[in-house]
C-alpha cells in the first residue's frame, strides 16, 4: 500500500466511514445510534468508541440516548457486551457513564 500520508490506516478508515455515511441515507443522529449499537454488538475496543464520540456529540446525542441504545440492544447482545461497552465508553470519555449524567 503506497501512501504519502503519515496515517494511511486511519485515512482508510475515515474514507470508509464517509462512504458508508453517504450510502446509508440515514440522518446523522440515526447513523450514530446505529453505529453505537454495532460497536456494542461486536464488543469493539475503546479506541473505536473514542473515534466515534466526537461525531456522536456533534449530532446532539446525549448520555440518555446512549443509555437507551444500550438498553435496547441488551436483550440481543447480552449483558456482558453491554457491561463491556459501558466500561469502554467510560474509558473513552474519561468518566463513568452512569455518573456522567448526574
Amino acid at each position: 500500500m503506497s501512501s504519502t500520508s503519515e496515517t494511511p490506516l486511519l485515512d482508510l478508515l475515515g474514507s470508509m466511514t464517509l462512504e458508508s455515511i453517504e450510502v446509508s441515507g440515514l440522518e446523522p443522529s440515526e447513523l450514530m445510534l446505529v453505529r453505537i449499537a454495532a460497536l456494542v454488538a461486536v464488543d469493539a475496543p475503546t479506541v473505536s468508541y473514542v473515534t466515534n464520540l466526537e461525531a456522536i456529540a456533534s449530532v446532539g446525542i446525549d448520555a440518555d440516548r446512549v443509555r437507551g441504545v444500550l438498553a435496547a440492544v441488551a436483550p440481543i447482545v447480552g449483558t456482558a457486551r453491554v457491561a463491556s461497552a459501558i466500561g469502554k465508553i467510560g474509558e473513552a470519555l474519561g468518566v463513568a457513564i452512569e455518573e456522567a449524567a448526574r
